[in-house]
């Protein structure tokens, strides 16, 4: 179960492949299951070629296929939690920009 103290839950070291769909695109990046949730904002930006500062909503989509935000360390934790028992290539992540939206 993820933590709540601020904390990154300890996981196994391993990497997991997120498939980003942004504006149309999808962009391809593996992380370290022990992200941070401001580092994966910070990496979501660099991918999708957004300014440091510009709001995002992040969502991650589960087995059921519904959309699920990620917008606490917890909700990460949790998303990778969930994708690394499913066992699937990539956890789908998609992202909006308020400000594009």
């Amino acid at each position: 179960m993820p933590t709540s103290n601020g904390s990154v839950m300890e996981l196994h070291t391993e990497n997991v492949k997120i498939k980003a769909h942004y504006a149309g695109d999808m962009l391809i990046s593996d992380l370290e299951s022990s992200l941070t949730y401001p580092e994966l904002c910070e990496e979501v930006r660099d991918i999708c070629s957004l300014h440091q500062h510009q709001p995002i909503t992040l969502k991650w989509i589960d087995d059921e296929g519904d959309p699920c935000t990620i917008s606490s360390q917890m909700e990460l934790e949790e998303a990778f939690r969930l994708h690394s028992r499913s066992r699937r290539s990539g956890l789908l992540l998609h992202g909006t920009c308020p400000l594009l939206a």
